[in-house]
């Protein structure tokens, strides 16, 4: 804990992403990536894990193919992110934020925001 801010750097309270954002971003690094270790890396339940790539699957998402005692999973990185605020820029556009890549899907031209003073 950082005394002079008050936080926890090691375990923060709260994340710019939400848990169905960190699964999908696991799955993207390792296809083939175990549910429990997934958990481990989030740090959620394994149970928690089943129920967001359940919910990726059904949105289309995620895709789950079994191969032997093993599940391969593809990310479909052409959709659209969900919410209104993000849903112009693509799952692509997201892992590509994470990983530190070129980001393959840029944003319209907007005029900057400057905050009022």
């Amino acid at each position: 804990m950082d005394a002079s801010k008050g936080t926890n750097l090691e375990f923060p309270s709260w994340t710019f992403l939400t848990n169905h954002a960190h699964v999908l971003l696991c799955i993207a690094a390792d296809p083939e990536v175990r549910l429990r270790d997934v958990a481990s890396r989030v740090g959620i339940t394994e149970r928690a894990v089943q129920r967001i790539v359940s919910d990726l699957e059904e949105g289309g998402y995620l895709q789950r193919e079994r191969e032997g005692r093993r599940n391969h999973y593809t990310v479909r990185a052409d959709l659209p992110l969900r919410h209104p605020v993000e849903r112009h820029r693509s799952v692509a556009s997201l892992i590509a934020l994470v990983e530190g890549e070129d980001d393959p899907a840029p944003a319209p031209s907007r005029k900057a925001v400057r905050p009022k003073r």
